[in-house]
C-alpha cells in the first residue's frame, strides 16, 4: 500500500471517530446551532417590524426575512465550527495528540480528520437553519441551478476556511474552555457584519470594519447568488477572505500540531 492510499485511509478512520463522537455526544453541536436559530427568530419575530425599515424603503417582514436568512446561514457557519476548536483542545489536552504522533498512521490524518468532520456538521447545520428560514417564510425563486451550486460551494469554502482557523485555536488554547473563549470572535463577528442591517447605514467610521471583514462579503455574495442582489466586488472579497484564512489556519495548525511536545 503506497502512502497516499495510507494518508487517505487514515484520515478517513479519524473522520468517522469524529463523526462518531459528534453522533454520540450531539449536545455541543446543538447548543452551537441554539444561537444562529434564537437570533433568526428573535430578529425576525422581535425585531422584523422595525429592522426592516432599515433595509429598503417600504420594506416588511417578509423582506426583512429574505434578508436576514443569508446572513444567519453564514452566522451557522461560525458557530458550529467552534465545537473543532473545543474537540481539538480535548484532543491535546487529554494526549490523544501525543499518542498518535507515536503510532504508525499518517501524521495529518488527525488534523484532516477534525477539519473535514467539522466541514460536515456545518453542512449539516446551515441545511437545519435554513430549513427552519423556509419553515418561516425564505423563499429563493430567481436563483438559477448554477447559482445554487455556487451558493453551496461558497458555504462549504467558508465552512473550510473557519474550521481551519478553529483548529489552530484549539491547538494553542491550553484546556477546551480557553478554546471555546479564543473562538468567540466567529460568533461575534457576524453582528457587527451586514447580516442584520445593510454596512453603509451603520455610523460612517464603523462602516469600513463591517464592510471588509470576512462574513460581510461572503454574505452579500451570498444574498446576491440566492436573491439577484447587486454582489459587485463582495465575491472577489469573500474568496480572497476563504483562501486567506484556509492558509493561515493550515499554517497555524500543522506548526502546532508538528511542535515537540513540552
Amino acid at each position: 500500500m503506497n502512502s497516499l492510499s495510507l494518508a487517505v485511509r487514515d484520515s478517513n478512520t479519524m473522520l468517522r471517530r469524529n463523526l462518531l463522537h459528534a453522533w454520540r455526544y450531539p449536545s455541543g453541536t446543538l447548543n452551537l446551532l441554539l444561537t444562529p436559530i434564537m437570533m433568526l427568530l428573535l430578529f425576525v419575530y422581535i425585531f422584523g417590524d422595525v429592522m426592516s425599515a432599515g433595509i429598503a424603503g417600504g420594506a416588511d417582514r417578509s423582506d426583512y426575512i429574505a434578508y436576514i436568512v443569508p446572513g444567519i446561514l453564514l452566522m451557522t457557519v461560525g458557530s458550529t465550527v467552534i465545537g473543532a476548536a473545543v474537540y481539538v483542545s480535548m484532543d491535546m489536552t487529554e494526549g490523544l495528540i501525543a499518542r498518535f504522533r507515536t503510532m504508525a498512521v499518517y501524521r495529518g490524518s488527525v488534523i484532516v480528520g477534525h477539519v473535514v468532520g467539522s466541514v460536515l456538521q456545518s453542512i449539516a447545520s446551515v441545511v437545519l437553519v435554513g430549513a427552519v428560514g423556509v419553515a418561516i417564510g425564505f423563499r429563493s425563486t430567481d436563483a438559477t441551478a448554477l447559482e445554487w451550486l455556487a451558493a453551496f460551494g461558497l458555504i462549504a469554502l467558508f465552512a473550510l476556511a473557519l474550521t481551519w482557523i478553529a483548529v489552530g485555536m484549539g491547538m494553542a488554547s491550553p484546556n477546551p474552555e480557553a478554546a471555546s473563549n479564543m473562538a468567540m470572535p466567529l460568533i461575534l463577528l457576524p453582528l457587527i457584519s451586514s447580516a442584520f442591517i445593510p454596512a453603509d447605514t451603520m455610523p460612517g467610521w464603523f462602516q469600513p470594519i463591517a464592510e471588509y471583514q470576512p462574513f460581510t462579503p461572503a454574505i452579500e455574495t451570498l444574498r446576491g447568488l440566492l436573491l439577484g442582489t447587486e454582489i459587485g466586488h463582495n465575491g472577489w472579497l469573500a474568496l480572497a477572505w476563504c483562501v486567506g484564512l484556509i492558509a493561515l489556519g493550515y499554517r497555524w495548525s500543522t506548526a502546532q500540531f508538528n511542535r515537540d511536545p513540552e
